[in-house]
């Protein structure tokens, strides 16, 4: 801290106003946050403005002008003002620039540069009132601008600073925000949000596709401490982003195009998926993504992620679907002129003719695909609500009086048995159908307590009775532990019922499965031509560990089982599990 008083407050303005600066490093610490990136060319290039007449001149666009355009082909920032967000995250106004780059003679120069960007001011000298910028530089002060420290000089100074120094033949640069506004986070939690929004936004150079490597490698740290940066393919919901980028780039990827004029608009790449409700975190919520997701993520070709643009909510809560468009190569000037300066959207309105009519028409397209997508026609109309229906049912399942489930109540039995459908009332009777009663419920119920109940011959539920000459034999039953709900098994969307098997002894459970038919009462066991049924993967014990099989043995009391299924997609999904003793011969 001694040398960045020194080497910070060394001729600047007195007073705190004008200068911030001064109170943040007047006493003890300071906390600072290094945006590094190695491999990378460096600021190279003159180091003066007016100097830069060729084509290097890294350091001054990103050092001394902004507003200026773009001169790399398909790059991603557009006029420069992007880098203002360093100065704009300092609570003073200081950004340290140390950067290493090559020289024209094939050789390697450290530079380290310091500037604050703050409000202007009238200061009283000796021959009256002066304005000043706001703008304060350090390094070489020699000449008639201020100049980068160069060389040796650089490099010493870095290293007193506690700046991370470059290796032999490294190049790249670093960016030392000093003091940054945290919004009230502690550091850690900041730096878990850095990490998250890192993978949000810059997931497509993150990913290898076919024999290509990823673009770039992340590293996150706090106090150098290692913090984990979200792998996409592993992190919901951005693996279903992985997943339409990947359609995008192969033979499933659709192209868009605008017919009048006629031109090629770019790839769209979508997924849909049974997938539960996410959990929203301070990034995606920041990117309006809370608990579903049906969004499609727009790039230019530099494959930075622009925005999501949301479309129409599936018909179920449990459903999503991502899309990835990535715009024809042809055409990235015109995506990149209807981009904010902010670069999170495309705003048609901001262009003229064609070029207008190219972005709203990659809009229309996208709506089209999403239609097919979801078979939306005459379901989802512009001005209409759009909530998903399993959210809808759950809030709506308390205006049935004495049910606590949604849907129609399913009936069929079998003794030792219950059943997981839409609908079944409190006192735990189930509808019959001239036999045995049976409690039901279904996999998109909504929330209920624990039903402890064993099903009769007359069509009753009831609990075990002891009677006064000794308990009654007790027959082999199943308690379901909670609602089914989605969940997921490495790369697989399952349906997962818990239980366990109250009545001690060895007891074989096999589960049977239907597709429900809401409303009716009916239940599906024999599918159409060409759908699907769902499926039973497998019963997973209290350990975690999977028994794949039809049935199986297991040992009862009060230890949690699992039966896991695959469902039938758009489907209500009803899950029976049966249960008979094990009779040794």
């Amino acid at each position: 801290m001694s040398t960045w008083r020194d080497a910070l407050l060394a001729g600047a303005p007195a007073g705190t106003e004008n200068f911030p600066l001064r109170e943040t490093i007047k006493n003890g610490s300071v906390r600072v946050l290094a945006v590094s990136d190695r491999g990378t060319r460096g600021l190279g290039g003159p180091t003066r403005a007016d100097k830069a007449v060729g084509p290097e001149r890294d350091f001054v666009s990103f050092i001394r002008n902004i507003g200026e355009p773009r001169d790399k082909v398909l790059g991603g920032g557009t006029y420069g003002f992007g880098k203002g967000i360093f100065y704009l995250l300092s609570k003073p106004g200081t950004v340290l620039v140390h950067t290493r780059c090559r020289t024209p003679k094939g050789g390697f120069e450290t530079r380290l540069i310091g500037c604050t960007l703050w409000e202007s001011y009238v200061a009283v000298e000796g021959n009256g009132d002066r304005r000043f910028t706001g703008r304060h530089w350090w390094g070489d002060t020699s000449g008639d601008v201020v100049e980068p420290l160069v060389g040796n000089e650089a490099e010493v100074m870095a290293h007193r600073l506690g700046l991370k120094s470059f290796g032999a033949d490294e190049t790249g640069t670093s960016l030392i925000v000093v003091d940054p506004n945290l919004d009230e986070l502690t550091p850690t939690d900041a730096v878990d949000y850095l990490a998250e929004t890192i993978t949000w936004h810059l997931w497509p150079k993150m990913i290898a596709v076919g024999d290509r490597p990823p673009a770039m490698r992340f590293s996150v740290s706090c106090d150098g401490v290692e913090r984990a940066v979200p792998d996409p393919r592993e992190t919901r919901p951005l693996d279903m982003f992985v997943a339409a980028y990947e359609a995008m780039t192969g033979p499933e990827g659709l192209d868009l195009e605008c017919r009048k004029p006629k031109r090629h608009l770019g790839r769209l790449g979508l997924v849909k998926r049974i997938r539960p409700p996410m959990e929203p975190s301070r990034a995606s919520l920041l990117l309006d993504i809370d608990n579903l997701v049906h969004h499609v993520c727009l790039m230019r070709p530099a494959e930075l992620v622009v925005t999501y643009r949301p479309g129409p909510k599936p018909p179920s809560e449990n459903q999503g679907y991502a899309g990835v468009f990535r715009a024809d190569e042809a055409l990235d000037e015109v995506y990149a002129k209807a981009e904010p300066p902010t670069h999170d959207s495309w705003n048609p309105q901001s262009l003229e003719r064609p070029g207008s009519t190219f972005v709203q028409t990659t809009f229309r397209r996208i709506d089209e695909a999403l239609d097919g997508l979801l078979s939306l026609e005459g379901v989802a109309r512009p001005g209409a609500s759009n909530v998903a229906l399993g959210a809808a049912s759950s809030l709506f399942s308390g205006l049935v009086g004495g049910a606590w489930g949604i849907g129609g109540a399913t009936a069929y039995t079998t003794p030792g048995s219950e059943s997981r459908s839409a609908q079944a009332a409190e006192s735990g009777r189930g509808s019959s159908a001239g036999g045995a009663g049976a409690l039901s419920r279904s996999a998109d119920s909504a929330a209920s307590p624990t039903t402890e109940l064993e099903t009769s011959g007359t069509g009753s539920a009831r609990g075990h009775v002891d009677g006064e000459n000794g308990p009654h034999p007790r027959r082999p039953r199943v308690v379901y532990v909670g609602d089914p709900y989605f969940d997921e098994r490495g790369d697989v969307s399952v349906l997962v019922q818990e239980f366990h098997l109250p009545v001690s002894g060895l007891q074989r459970v096999r589960a049977d499965l239907a597709v429900a038919l809401p409303g009716t009462g009916g239940r599906e066991t024999d599918p159409p031509i060409g759908a699907s049924m769902p499926a039973l993967i497998g019963w997973e014990d209290g350990d975690g560990s999977l028994h794949a099989s039809e049935t199986c043995v297991v040992e009862g009391g009060e230890t949690p089982w699992r039966a896991l299924v695959r469902p039938a997609p758009d489907t209500v999904t009803e899950i029976a599990i049966r249960v008979e003793a094990v009779h040794h011969q």
